[in-house]
């Protein structure tokens, strides 16, 4: 008799904190289930990058965008995921497919900070992309290797900028920022699209083992080597691909190296987008077959 008091005077308790908080119930049930991880999401944006991150301190960040045409999907899914706020955008590289949407996401969200190479292109997307930071008045930091993105001792969660130590103007995929974010035991690597000159161009002296791989350029043979893999060591690897692409993507010596290097492999051509979480335990949950960004034109 008197468990069930117990348990009749706590849903009664619970009911009235619902019934006096604005918040939606189920956003409070999301929240919960969150606490204390970091979710990565690889998102779906066809044959381009963008990786939105739920940090465990409660602030965000964005890697790349996707071609021009996945902002408004880009910006409904963080809204989705109870987000109206970027701490920290990430633009690794120049190219359309990774910052094609960028622009719009600046004018449509609250943004603290811009990181990207020192590098331009004459593209429009690119002009947009620096109108709409000025007209935001936003600072851009200039991602190169040894800048630190941030520190948060209480979380144990750092991020930190491992290449390109020297920016290459000829070929602006191997000006990619490369960044490895570590929350406790977990860890993982974002590559843009860094190609074989600067993966061996990182000191040996630089720290980029992970557990979570995202595979350079798409899964071209000219961005992952055997060398770079046995530095990484990835339990994980995530390519972010197209469906049926022009260019070959993955390519199958890629899949090769990943297989025989022990890496259990997700892509989103084949499953989506897909979400890794980690409650810094140096274990990982992912979720896969999650909804495609849509494409709006």
């Amino acid at each position: 008799m008197k468990t069930k008091r117990v348990i009749s005077f706590f849903l009664a308790l619970v009911l009235a904190l619902i019934s006096f908080c604005s918040c939606d119930p189920f956003e409070l049930l999301n929240a919960y289930s969150k606490a204390g991880k970091l979710i990565c999401h690889y998102l779906d944006v066809g044959q381009g990058d963008s990786i939105f991150i739920e940090l465990p301190n409660k602030k965000t960040m964005l890697i790349d965008s996707g071609e021009n045409y996945h902002g408004e999907g880009i910006v409904k899914y963080m809204t989705r995921e109870g987000h109206s706020r970027i701490d920290y955008l990430i633009a690794t590289h120049p190219h359309s497919d990774h910052i094609g949407s960028m622009a719009y996401i600046v004018r449509h969200f609250d943004v603290s900070t811009v990181c990207m190479p020192k590098v331009s292109t004459s593209s429009r997307l690119y002009e947009d992309l620096l109108k709409a930071i000025k007209s935001k008045k936003l600072k851009v930091t200039s991602g190169k290797a040894g800048v630190n993105l941030f520190t948060d001792d209480e979380y144990r969660l750092k991020a930190d900028i491992v290449a390109p130590s020297k920016l290459d103007k000829e070929n602006l995929n191997n000006s990619s920022l490369m960044i490895r974010l570590t929350y406790r035991d977990s860890s993982f690597l974002f590559t843009g699209d860094a190609e074989k000159a600067e993966l061996a161009s990182i000191s040996e002296k630089t720290d980029i083992s992970a557990d979570v791989l995202k595979v350079g350029h798409h899964g071209s043979s000219n961005a992952t080597t055997k060398a770079f893999l046995e530095r990484v060591e990835p339990k994980l690897a995530v390519i972010s691909v197209g469906k049926n692409n022009d260019y070959g993507h993955p390519h199958k010596n890629v899949l090769k190296l990943l297989k025989n290097i022990g890496s259990e492999i997700h892509r989103t051509d084949k499953e989506g987008t897909v979400r890794i979480s980690t409650d810094g335990g140096g274990s990982y949950t992912v979720d896969t077959g999650l909804n495609s960004i849509e494409r709006v034109i």
